[in-house]
């Protein structure tokens, strides 16, 4: 049996349904996007307990100033946002971005034109917010850039979502795929690699992120270490009108890496913290953030 004639088995009914919606989603009216998007962010934090435990658990060791008032907000408002990218990235997936240029203001360019005019590529810190996969149509708009990836567990999704990729970003990398990524920027390209979230204790190093100590992959310094390529921070949001996103680049990180592995990953978690501090509530904190911890010390979840 083919690969494509075994996505008819009924297990993948499911999928071809999410699919289905996915793809009726990102032609609707903008205001019927947020509204469908908020509504799976509220069923969400309604129903999904794990995950609010997890939002909760981020939220209360990122921001311990917050009173439980304020700390309910922030996490139902999590929730919505991330409904909200929902949508957003069946919109990114499915439709040309070119249809919402109108809608995107892009600053910094400068700073990407000077790290490209070197000849030596580029690593581009990305960052999991709600809007990471719209953020990267809109990014296509103005620069092009390959992908650093985590394939999907169901085969059919992952066909789904490799295609969609495709039409955005020039290459989509598996994370495990080193060589890879060097190649690539070696041969000029721009990857755009999202390094905020725990890749397990053998790839990391503990480093303070929101003042905590966690688990943060090494990969960064390393690539840039192999590569001589700048390291460009990227920052992108929805604004509170959510009708419009911004994107911004950061100058090139400067003496970077310096060899000492906790210093360079310290220095990645303060851009990528200060990014977030912008629109919190934004941020995919339903993911087990702190999931890794220093011998010893018991766990947070």
């Amino acid at each position: 049996m083919s690969k494509t004639s075994s996505f008819l088995h009924p297990r993948y009914w499911p999928t071809w349904g999410s699919i289905g919606l996915m793809r009726l989603s990102a032609w609707l009216p903008w205001r019927m996007k947020l509204a469908v998007g908020k509504a799976i962010g509220l069923l969400a934090w309604r129903f999904a307990k794990r995950r609010r435990h997890i939002t909760e658990t981020n939220l209360r060791l990122a921001f311990p100033e917050l009173d439980e008032s304020q700390l309910g907000r922030l996490v139902r408002d999590t929730f919505v946002a991330n409904g909200i990218g929902i949508v957003e990235t069946a919109t990114g997936w499915c439709r040309d971005p070119e249809h919402l240029r109108h809608r995107v203001t892009f600053k910094g360019e400068e700073h990407m034109h000077r790290a490209m005019a070197q000849g030596k590529g580029a690593l581009i810190i990305g960052i999991h917010f709600s809007t990471l996969d719209l953020g990267g149509a809109l990014h296509s708009l103005f620069f092009p850039a390959d992908v650093v990836y985590r394939p999907h567990d169901n085969a059919l999704f992952e066909r789904f979502m490799t295609r969609a990729r495709s039409h955005i970003f020039g290459k989509a990398i598996d994370r495990y795929d080193l060589r890879g990524v060097v190649r690539r920027i070696k041969a000029g390209h721009a990857v755009w690699y999202s390094p905020d979230q725990d890749f397990g204790r053998e790839a990391s190093v503990f480093a303070p992120f929101f003042g905590v100590e966690a688990a943060t992959v090494k990969l960064t310094a390393k690539i840039a270490r192999m590569t001589g390529a700048p390291v460009m921070p990227l920052i992108f949001h929805r604004n509170p009108d959510n009708r419009s996103y911004t994107l911004e680049y950061l100058p090139a990180l400067e003496n970077f890496p310096t060899g000492d592995e906790v210093a360079d990953a310290t220095r990645v978690n303060a851009v990528i913290e200060a990014a977030i501090r912008r629109h919190p509530e934004q941020y995919l904190w339903l993911h087990r953030r702190f999931k890794t911890r220093p011998r010893g010390e018991p766990g947070f979840y």
